[in-house]
């Protein structure tokens, strides 16, 4: 069975192909090629030695992830289905903005955490990702864009803030980090990547000793224990307490900040005692508030604040010293904003069922160990 290129950091691809006889040099080549040059046929490595060109058509598997179904919001935002070689699916977002284009990749097929507020969490957790399938949605949606958009649509940056909680996929989520950030490769800086988690203690204590070093941002969404069980049952486990102390463990360079995500759900975690809580919980010079207004889709108990509620609340965060951002809602018209990403799992593949609205599985979330 051949193994696919995309599991290969640069390091992992120079120690293969000296152990098959091959230079290693080879590797910096071939990452230039598909990596930058976007080109995943080895025929056409002008550069690259003919017997490794060959060997990698023997043994080396260059397919990406499939595009099943792609949609685009009238914001600019377009949702991408993708499927993976065992037929699961997961969805994968690029979300336009004034000098960016971000790609919001999942890290599992559904979700083990079972937040209360997530469309993804109603599916449970089907699978890990491989870190081939990691980088192969950003390649996939990269080419397609390229192909069918402009030459200039060019992803410029990175969010692992769809489907799953990637820290419980540390292993894969790191090796794709390290390729991601391959200077000789796609080259992102650690700026340009963005790590979401839901508040995995063990694993967030383990980013500052051998995770690349990205943009933290942890989903927060209330600082008062009893309403983010409610929100996160997560929290029964790692509660605010256990979860701070970890936080504190990541060291933070000159001038950032960890950036705390709080949806915003009416009348749930948008009072007065809220704002209270979250300034006795935050440090303002160490911290970042981005208030991601709850993004409704089909079934879900929680609503929206009104516009009036969710400047109320930011302007009681900014008398506090805070800085504060409001994420704008993007591509909710094909549920692809916040909370809204889901899988398919059935074979009629119309736009209803793969933007999720009439899709109703579920299943129970295991225990993340």
């Amino acid at each position: 069975m051949k193994v696919s290129f995309y599991d290969f950091t640069v390091d992992d691809l120079k120690a293969h192909l000296s152990a098959n006889g091959l230079t290693a040099f080879g590797a910096i080549q071939i990452f230039d090629w598909v990596y930058r040059k976007m080109e995943s046929n080895p025929e056409n490595w002008s550069n690259v030695a003919k017997a490794t060109r060959e060997y990698f058509l023997a043994n080396i598997d260059m397919s990406l992830p499939v595009i099943v179904w792609q949609g685009l919001s009238k914001d600019g935002t377009r949702k991408f289905l993708v499927k993976m070689t065992d037929g699961q699916t997961v969805e994968t977002v690029a979300i336009p903005a004034r000098e960016r284009l971000t790609l919001c990749v999942s890290s599992q097929v559904g979700c083990a955490v079972g937040c209360t507020f997530c469309h993804t969490a109603t599916q449970g957790l089907k699978r890990h990702l491989k870190a081939s399938e990691v980088v192969g949605q950003f390649m996939t949606v990269q080419k397609w864009l390229l192909e069918n958009e402009s030459p200039e649509a060019k992803l410029t940056n990175i969010v692992y803030m769809g489907q799953g909680e990637p820290l419980h996929n540390y292993e894969n989520m790191k090796k794709a980090t390290i390729i991601f950030m391959t200077e000789k490769g796609i080259g992102f800086g650690q700026r340009r990547i963005t790590l979401s988690t839901s508040g995995l203690v063990p694993a967030i204590e383990k980013l500052a000793v051998d995770f690349p070093t990205v943009n933290i941002a942890l989903s927060l969404h209330s600082a008062r224990n009893d309403v983010r069980t409610e929100l996160m049952p997560i929290n029964k486990v790692y509660d605010l307490e256990r979860l701070f102390a970890a936080i504190k463990k990541i060291p933070l360079k000159a001038h950032r900040r960890i950036t705390y995500e709080y949806l915003l759900a009416d009348g749930v975690n948008d009072l007065p005692e809220d704002v209270e809580a979250l300034s006795n919980l935050l440090v303002a010079k160490e911290s970042k508030i981005n208030i991601i207004p709850f993004n409704e889709y089909p079934g879900s108990k929680y609503k929206r604040p009104s516009e009036q509620k969710i400047l109320w609340f930011m302007d009681q965060l900014i008398k506090k010293g805070y800085t504060v951002t409001v994420r704008t809602t993007k591509g909710s018209d094909i549920l692809a904003a916040c909370g809204q990403l889901k899988s398919a799992y059935d074979n009629k593949l119309n736009l209803w069922e793969l933007t999720g609205s009439t899709q109703n599985t579920s299943s129970t979330a295991p225990q993340i160990q």
